[in-house]
């Protein structure tokens, strides 16, 4: 079996950031310039595969231990390197020792990587994921049948979300026969043929024994390249995890403020900054619901690792902010955008949309078409890194309306991920983009 099979590939714009290392005395990269997701079905292995490339476990939290599947959206840098004596596939890793001749590695990108969960339950969590990623990994286990529900689903939520470019995994192929990773390779491209990422590398690996991970490295550094940033726009962070770090029984005099997770879309954001949380708190108001927007200072910034005094687009980052820990506990904040005071987009109590509804009902084994929105129905709606619920109360002149069930921040013409509720699950249905 060769190490890969090459398709033609896909043209991307070179960015003048990724800054290829001529020396041992390279400075190490701090930020991550890049996000990239790891998306698939249950248990084919993307969180064996972030340890692999990082060497951290993201399965973190006691429930996903316990289950052996990841829950809630996992974290993890890695800097990519390459031995400046060796001139093979073998060079690349994430190491400063090189495998092969054990000479000093220079570091050529930073990058983060998200790990989705697989799980058909656990779908808002994987499209919450997507808005924040530039790039994806969608791994398919070579001992399987390809494509698995979730497999299916997961390449649609990538093309909804709008991502370019991702490089197929086949994974496990430690485990099967030559014969067995073939016919699984001819799945994959048959899977594949007539979507957006029919040209896209597919690339056999096994990530409990790290085989083939150099290739991987080697490819991602090919094809992912690092998008253009406009650090000059009014920032917009999303929050995609927030948490308080103390322990328990700390002392009072020593509490830190909460810290709110995610990623940095546009613009930059600097310690001691004042900033602005939407849709922010939950209050009853008057007899009547509403959401109250927080503001709260910049203590610090943690990205790659690191403190640093500013954060610029690219990567995961912390917050760490003054805001009372209990109301940033268990992801409460998830979903929520932050930006400089007065410069957030509006926060919706309803969305105005217009629908572009998929044929077919993905991430289920039998055909299904998908039929038109109705009225009265309740739909699942996933913008920029928020889940919420709406209740259609309007279609009128091809546009749809929902009352929301949690208010949203988003811009006009953002893109709305559509779920409906086929038998006990949410089903991805289509797409639709936010009007006035």
């Amino acid at each position: 079996m060769p190490r890969t099979a090459k398709p033609k590939k896909e043209k991307t714009k070179k960015s003048s950031k990724v800054k290829v290392s001529k020396t041992k005395k390279e400075k190490e990269p701090v930020q991550p310039e890049i996000n990239i997701g790891l998306v698939g079905h249950v248990d084919h292995g993307k969180t064996t595969l972030v340890s692999a490339l990082s060497g951290k476990w993201t399965d973190t939290h006691s429930e996903e231990m316990k289950r052996g599947i990841t829950i809630r959206l996992g974290y993890a840098d890695s800097v990519f390197r390459k031995c400046s004596k060796c001139n093979d596939p073998e060079c690349y890793n994430v190491s400063k020792k090189c495998n092969k001749c054990k000479s000093e590695t220079n570091p050529l990108l930073k990058v983060s990587f998200v790990d989705a969960p697989g799980h058909e339950s656990l779908m808002a969590t994987m499209l919450s994921g997507a808005t924040i990623i530039d790039y994806a990994l969608l791994l398919i286990a070579a001992n399987e049948e390809c494509p698995q529900p979730q497999t299916r689903e997961h390449l649609m939520a990538l093309e909804i979300s709008g991502i370019k470019n991702i490089i197929i995994v086949q994974n496990k192929i430690d485990i099967v026969s030559d014969e067995q990773v073939l016919k699984n390779y001819n799945e994959i491209k048959e899977f594949i043929k007539g979507t957006s990422y029919e040209n896209s590398p597919i690339i056999p690996i096994s990530a409990q024994h790290q085989t083939n991970i150099d290739l991987l490295i080697k490819t991602m550094l090919d094809y992912f390249k690092v998008p253009e940033r406009d650090a000059s726009k009014n920032p917009m962070f999303f929050v995609a995890r927030s948490f308080d770090i103390n322990s328990p029984g700390s002392d009072p005099l020593k509490i830190r403020g909460g810290v709110l997770g995610g990623s940095l879309k546009q613009g930059k954001l600097s310690v001691g900054e004042e900033i602005e949380i939407k849709p922010g708190r939950k209050i009853d108001k008057g007899g009547k619901v509403l959401w109250e927007p927080m503001t709260t200072k910049i203590t610090g910034l943690m990205t790659g690792g690191c403190d640093v005094k500013e954060i610029l687009p690219g990567g995961s980052v912390g917050i760490m902010t003054l805001l009372d820990p209990a109301i940033v506990k268990s992801d409460s904040l998830s979903g929520s955008v932050v930006g400089l005071k007065g410069k957030l987009p509006n926060v919706w109590y309803s969305l105005k949309l217009e629908t572009h509804l998929l044929k077919r009902v993905v991430g289920l084994k039998q055909d299904i078409s998908v039929e038109k929105i109705k009225l009265n129905e309740i739909l699942m709606l996933n913008v920029n890194s928020a889940a919420t619920v709406g209740f259609v109360n309007e279609i009128k002149k091809g546009l749809v309306n929902c009352a929301l069930k949690i208010p949203v921040c988003a811009e006009v013409n953002s893109r709305v991920s559509i779920s409906r509720r086929v038998g006990t699950r949410w089903r991805l249905i289509g797409h639709g983009i936010i009007k006035e």
